[in-house]
């Protein structure tokens, strides 16, 4: 699968200080970094990503957490190169792992990896989520994908 183009929201404007990247946990949005990015966008320019299955980004039913992270890569290098530097990058749980990947398949692009409750990914039984009621902000099957990846890892 292609990268798909991320929904994003900016706060700030460029300064001498590095960008930063946000990155959401499952289920979340990047209008749930609202509180931190404003905070944050005081002295520089701060962007968060809806990822794809959620939010306002494309839902195209595939969500391995390479093309997660191939798709952040492409914002994070759009971000990079606005002001010729990498950009300090923070992620919550999926966002986490997404960062991870991102940071490993491109270092270029990363000045920083900061890194809140991130699942480690380990053979264990799975356990899906049960889905909620109602109407969601992600795409269930992206829940499912991800967990499953969590579970049953890749062993590379």
């Amino acid at each position: 699968m292609a990268a798909v183009v991320l929904h994003e929201q900016r706060w700030g404007v460029p300064s001498g200080l590095p960008s930063v990247l946000l990155v959401h946990a499952t289920g979340d949005t990047s209008a749930d970094w609202a509180d931190v990015a404003a905070g944050l966008a005081v002295d520089r320019l701060v962007v968060a990503v809806d990822l794809r299955g959620h939010g306002e980004s494309p839902w195209p039913g595939s969500y391995a957490l390479a093309e997660l992270a191939e798709d952040v890569v492409m914002v994070a290098d759009s971000v990079a190169a606005e002001q010729g530097r990498p950009v300090d990058v923070v992620g919550h749980s999926l966002g986490g792992l997404v960062a991870c990947v991102l940071a490993s398949g491109r270092p270029d692009l990363v000045r920083r990896l900061v890194l809140e409750d991130v699942p480690v990914p380990h053979p264990r039984d799975p356990r899906p989520p049960e889905r909620p009621d109602g109407d969601l902000a992600v795409d269930w099957e992206a829940v499912l994908q991800v967990r499953a990846q969590i579970d049953e890892p890749d062993p590379g």
